[in-house]
């Protein structure tokens, strides 16, 4: 079902190409007076450049395959009582968390700032350890939503262009206004995160900041190496 979704998605997105594409070209050629080939060139060169970004986007985040379902991992999920429909859109589900947390994990150790918002917060040994966490328990993956879908997309987002903006040779106090404030919605979202991890790890607790910051305290004390979640199995 997810698969035919998309499928429709990317449908659409292209048919909406050809349209603009041929508009494009109606445009050029009837108001710029600029021949008919040209206005041809014009328009399918537009096109095709429309086509080349999704398909970068399109593999942004899926450049590597899902590895094939083993018999043991299939027998642990079906041991949880999943279907084989919930099966595959759990595996997906990870297997693009998994691919957005590794991208967060590189830059947040790209650049010094980011460095020290990272240790400040233990986002990625936090995050490693939920994501552990949600492979173990897959039927509570509804649990983690917010992580899932809003805070780890979004953060991995922000540290994009984070570093982007830090890399361009030029800046302007509009520019470090920007990174200011991007690096503070950066330690925002880290601390968003924490409580994610708590909120999965937690069934009963009264105060979210001392729970945070025990939350950060453990996994800094259990894990003294940086873990690792290239080779989990999903």
């Amino acid at each position: 079902m997810k698969k035919n979704i998309k499928n429709i998605g990317d449908i659409f997105y292209y048919t909406l190409i050809a349209i603009t594409t041929i508009l494009i070209f109606l445009v050029v050629y009837s108001l710029f007076n600029v021949g008919f080939i040209w206005s041809l060139i014009i328009s399918l060169g537009i096109g095709a450049f429309f086509i080349y970004t999704q398909s970068l986007d399109g593999t942004s985040d899926s450049a590597k395959k899902l590895n094939r379902l083993s018999a043991e991992k299939e027998a642990f999920y079906k041991s949880k009582g999943m279907t084989k429909e919930e099966i595959q859109f759990f595996r997906e589900t990870m297997h693009t968390a998994k691919l957005k947390l590794l991208r967060l994990e590189k830059n947040l150790n790209g650049i010094s700032k980011l460095e020290a918002i990272e240790k400040r917060n233990n986002t990625v040994q936090l995050s490693k350890s939920l994501f552990k966490g949600i492979t173990a328990e897959p039927k509570r993956l509804h649990e983690v939503n917010k992580f899932l879908y809003v805070h780890l997309p979004s953060l991995t987002d922000l540290t994009d262009k984070y570093l982007e903006i830090s890399q361009h040779e030029v800046k302007n106090k509009s520019t470090f206004d920007i990174l200011d404030e991007s690096a503070s919605t950066i330690d925002e979202m880290c601390q968003l995160i924490a409580e994610d991890y708590v909120l999965f790890k937690s069934d009963d607790f009264e105060d979210m900041a001392i729970e945070v910051e025990l939350a950060k305290k453990a996994i800094e004390r259990d894990n003294g190496h940086t873990q690792s979640i290239e080779s989990e199995e999903l």
